[in-house]
């Protein structure tokens, strides 16, 4: 059998899309599931004697669940751009693992691949608010301005469908889009032909107009702090809305806070995108925390934690 694991945001629909591809493999089962949603080997924890491919989940996030598929003769092949610590020295697992803040998964699969899908991997990089490097890759393929934008807008779009508490909160479930994806090998054809594109164009429209309504806490600091409410539509919007307000201020980090059913803080951590460093180390020194340098978050923060995250949210980005 063949497992295709990958996050649910553009950035791992768009690695995954490139890499089958180039090695179609119809036959393979999706597991996937919200953006936040990266422990995602413990779906397929009983699995042996299997072919699986990861995109764009740590792999010390998962590493014990790792260990057990490696241990059940399961051949591994890890894409990602997070933090991975110690890599398992195993015969069955091959890596390609760049946690350097200007590059994203898609990226790394695209270098692979020599550039052979690189529309998609630079709408990828957009799509993980990496628009230097997107600009960058994009400079290859000829395209105008416009052209430029639709990558843009794909990304942007793709990434926003995967921010959510749980399923019921995306416009689609991530492996319904890489299957409406999955037969186009121009994403520009993409644009123009799917009806997906324009549902998700007029949710992002409608739930920006509610986000851009709401006001910075304690504003004149430095560094940018917002509270959204604990609503589907908050939840969806929540990492392109702080793109957005981290391309405005680029010299400031950014912090967006929600508050989960059970009471706990869902939050968001952009570093200064002229600095794109310690937003892991932050999120990491609270329970649930993770993510990468430039960008990281905390699932459930407990409540009673807020006023320290902020004060050091404040202090680690204060230079």
């Amino acid at each position: 059998m063949h497992f295709d694991i990958f996050n649910g945001d553009a950035d791992g629909i768009l690695a995954l899309h490139q890499l089958r591809l180039h090695e179609p493999a119809p036959e393979a089962t999706l597991v996937t599931g919200v953006k936040r949603d990266i422990k995602l080997l413990c779906k397929i924890k009983d699995i042996r004697n299997s072919n699986i491919t990861v995109f764009d989940i740590s792999l010390d996030s998962n590493r014990n669940t790792l260990l057990t598929l490696l241990g059940a003769h399961n051949t591994i092949s890890y894409f990602d751009h997070h933090f991975a610590g110690a890599i398992p020295d195993s015969p069955f697992l091959t890596t390609h693992i760049d946690p350097s803040p200007t590059v994203c998964t898609s990226l790394i699969v695209d270098k692979i691949l020599n550039g052979k899908y690189r529309s998609w991997a630079v709408a990828g990089a957009f799509g993980d608010n990496l628009h230097d490097s997107a600009n960058k890759a994009a400079t290859s393929l000829s395209l105008n301005t416009e052209k430029i934008s639709q990558l843009r807008e794909l990304g942007e779009l793709l990434n926003y469908n995967g921010y959510g508490a749980e399923l019921s909160d995306l416009h689609f479930a991530p492996d319904d889009l890489y299957r409406a994806i999955r037969p186009y090998n121009d994403p520009f054809s993409f644009l123009a032909e799917s009806e997906d594109i324009v549902l998700l164009r007029q949710g992002f429209k409608e739930d920006m107009i509610l986000a851009t309504k709401q006001k910075e806490m304690d504003s004149g600091k430095k560094n940018r702090v917002y509270i959204f409410p604990n609503a589907p539509w908050a939840r969806r919007v929540a990492g392109v809305f702080s793109n957005l307000r981290a391309r405005e201020k680029t010299n400031a980090a950014h912090a967006l806070i929600m508050e989960n059913n059970d009471g706990s803080l869902r939050i968001s951590v952009r570093a200064p995108l002229n600095n794109r460093k310690n937003a892991d180390t932050l999120c990491l020194s609270f329970p649930t925390g993770g993510g990468r340098t430039a960008a990281a978050g905390i699932n459930q923060l407990p409540a009673a934690m807020l006023d320290d995250f902020i004060e050091r949210f404040q202090i680690i980005f204060s230079t």
